[in-house]
């Protein structure tokens, strides 16, 4: 067989580098991804018009989010045991999920008429998202390999964004009907669709490849033997357990606290868009300091201070004055997400090249899973207990923070042995 000249293997490399080192790739999927999960809580920045439209507690706008976890849930789990992670294009996921979770958004603008019919429609969009937020990494991982946490960074900043902006739509809307936030949601998720079409996957994973469904299922199952991956996703349940509870009782905070009387002029839906879009932020901050700190410090870092920020809230709500409180609830907001994208890095360089879109995926559903627990239980005991409720986020950062650190000690000491 003829060898390639001496110099091909490097003139290829370089090719590749020169492409990756230009911002577009990334700075697409992370735009895309924005686009994309804006129909992740478009229904939520709907609430009190559904709330009395429908007659709707803030517990069934709690089951709404829960239905869109659950969907999300199913669809990862099929992405990573059915093989389609990792056996098909990322890109061509990405773009099929986005165009379908537009139209299912679409149908629960126009034709839902009650709690169940728009949980139905909530939980095929979650379905649909499962093919946007882990796909989304994947390609991170496809184009840019050698700096995963600053890229997830921008990524995760724009799935913040993105959540956030639904909010930011209802706050400018001027009265008009919810349905045309959610119509907006699903136009941005097709134009994410066409990006992600355009770009493609970038060159620095495998190529897709068939397995039987026992390969498929080992192929997860070894994810969780190695154990720098078992550290990181223990860190990521942990922070999951706070992040999207956080994100869907945000308007409630804001209205039972000080905040939502003091910051009247800016109103519900404006300051819930800031203060969730403060994880963008923060995200960003986390990647910048990821070059030189390191994934596992800035996540763990980022994790404590959510921590603490939940248990100032809780402590101190009633009686801190509104400036005080903008800023711990600010802070929490930049906090409660930073630590998401490091935890995927590390898992993500954990693994083995041909199995990070199925880990990933597998991680995603478990963490969301957990998310449903969460989301249920805080929103149903805020019916009885308002504002006291947040007690039950605090388990989720503690138990990360521990998770991690007994998982990395059993790594430590196992690496000490083989030595």
């Amino acid at each position: 067989m003829t060898k390639p000249p001496r110099g091909h293997h490097d003139t290829q490399q370089t090719q590749i580098t020169s492409r990756i080192s230009w911002p577009g790739p990334i700075a697409t999927i992370a735009l895309a991804q924005l686009l994309g999960t804006s129909l992740w809580f478009s229904a939520n920045s709907a609430a009190d018009d559904l709330m009395s439209t429908w007659n709707l507690t803030s517990a069934d706008i709690g089951w709404l989010t829960s239905a869109v976890q659950a969907g999300f849930i199913l669809g990862t789990l099929a992405i990573a045991l059915g093989g389609i992670a990792d056996g098909f294009k990322a890109s061509r996921i990405f773009v099929i999920a986005s165009a379908t979770g537009a139209l299912f958004n679409a149908c629960f603008a126009w034709f839902s008429d009650g709690l169940l019919s728009a949980a139905i429609f909530r939980f095929l969009v979650g379905v649909c998202l499962a093919g946007i937020y882990p796909m989304g990494m994947k390609l991170v991982v496809s184009w840019s390999p050698h700096s995963t946490g600053q890229a997830l960074a921008q990524l995760v900043a724009m799935l913040t964004l993105g959540t956030a902006l639904p909010h930011a739509l209802r706050g400018i809307s001027g009265g008009m009907p919810w349905q045309y936030v959610m119509i907006a949601s699903s136009i941005f998720a097709l134009v994410g669709a066409c990006l992600i079409y355009q770009l493609g996957d970038g060159p620095y994973l495998p190529a897709t490849r068939t397995s039987t469904t026992g390969t498929r299922h080992a192929a997860v199952f070894q994810a969780f033997r190695i154990s720098g991956f078992r550290a990181a996703a223990w860190g990521y349940f942990g922070h999951m357990w706070e992040l999207y509870t956080f994100w869907t009782i945000v308007p409630l905070l804001i209205q039972r606290t000080v905040l939502g009387s003091e910051y009247s002029r800016i109103g519900i839906a404006s300051l819930s868009f800031t203060i969730i879009g403060m994880g963008a932020a923060g995200s960003l901050a986390g990647g910048v300091l990821s070059r030189h700190l390191g994934s596992a410090k800035v996540a763990l870092g980022a994790l404590t201070c959510s921590l603490m920020c939940s248990l100032l809230f809780v402590m101190y709500w009633s009686s801190l004055p509104a400036c005080a409180l903008l800023i711990v609830v600010l802070a929490w907001g930049a906090t409660v997400v930073a630590d998401s994208p490091q935890f995927s890095a590390l898992s993500a360089k954990a693994c083995p090249p041909h199995i990070v879109g199925a880990a990933l995926a597998i991680q995603n559903s478990i963490g969301f899973a957990i998310t449903v627990v969460s989301i249920s239980v805080t929103t149903t005991l805020f019916e009885y207990i308002g504002i006291k409720s947040i007690w039950v986020l605090l388990p989720g950062p503690i138990i990360g923070l521990l998770g991690f650190a007994l998982a990395s000690q059993s790594s430590s000491e196992q690496h000490s042995g083989e030595h």
